[in-house]
């Protein structure tokens, strides 16, 4: 029996609940297929796919036409998990008018059933705009990638008191503007927990802590199939790369020795044929 397509409302009700809201990424066809077979309920297009898939040194280097593009190929085959496009820099910052425009190319062309941006309380016009537009919005605050570099780099983020409570009202401040959900990353466990109080919305973490409502990965750093590197808070299910890495050796060697290919991957023909193209007939 095929399985129900999850909304936004039912993201939204989960709030609170013994079952945790699982959240993945995927940037393409076979990746989505797998996601949302194992049952996830979101599935992430994140600007991420930068790093792990265009090999970019960073994520503001991703552009809107290559998002839509790799949004585009997960909804093409997701039945059940909710699908995010993670909106990149320069789509939202410039503009309320260019950040509406943009989501709605998410929605439109990538058939996203929403969209995501990076910052706090200085991104609710931009947020309260979207939503206004009849855009489902899904924040994301504490460390923001994208911005990282203005936050000192890669650091946890509501490490003092004044910052947990400039996170708090962050918080605050997009369920105001419309956010069914918020992502928290990189923030210290028992802040994210006050985060996850403080708002009627889910929270989902990556990198803060256990409280929150649901849990968000890379899924190419969950598999291990992205080595650049690691941060602390991914646990790392599987190393694939070893295993496609000995698979490819395995072909190289095979090809190189004559052993690759045998009969039962070459195809044959009728005898008589044959006969015909060697003239015996």
């Amino acid at each position: 029996m095929e399985q129900k397509k999850l909304t936004v409302l039912d993201i939204k009700t989960r709030k609170g609940s013994d079952k945790k809201i699982s959240m993945l990424t995927a940037y393409d066809y076979p990746w989505a297929l797998l996601v949302d077979q194992a049952g996830i309920d979101i599935i992430l297009v994140g600007d991420s796919l930068g790093m792990v898939v265009l090999g970019y040194k960073d994520t503001v280097s991703v552009t809107m036409n290559e998002m839509i593009h790799h949004v585009k190929a997960v909804t093409g085959v997701v039945k059940r998990s909710v699908v995010v496009g993670d909106m990149p820099f320069g789509s939202y910052n410039v503009s309320t008018e260019k950040a509406v425009e943009n989501a709605n190319r998410f929605m439109k062309e990538g058939k996203a059933d929403c969209v995501k941006l990076e910052g706090g309380k200085s991104m609710v016009p931009v947020a309260a705009a979207i939503v206004k537009a009849g855009i489902p919005l899904q924040g994301h605050i504490g460390l923001t990638p994208q911005t990282a570099s203005a936050l000192g780099g890669f650091k946890v983020q509501g490490k003092s008191a004044d910052a947990a409570r400039t996170l708090i009202e962050d918080a605050r401040a997009l369920e105001d503007a419309g956010c069914f959900s918020l992502v928290l990353e990189a923030i210290p466990a028992p802040i994210a927990k006050m985060v996850t109080e403080a708002i009627s919305i889910p929270t989902i973490g990556i990198g803060a802590g256990a409280d929150c409502d649901g849990q968000v990965l890379v899924t190419h750093d969950m598999v291990g199939l992205f080595d650049r590197f690691t941060p602390k808070f991914v646990k790392q299910y599987v190393k694939i790369s070893d295993t496609i890495s000995s698979a490819i050796a395995e072909f190289k060697a095979d090809v190189e020795s004559g052993s690759f290919p045998e009969d039962q991957h070459s195809f044959t023909m009728k005898p008589e044929e044959l006969r015909k193209m060697n003239g015996e007939l």
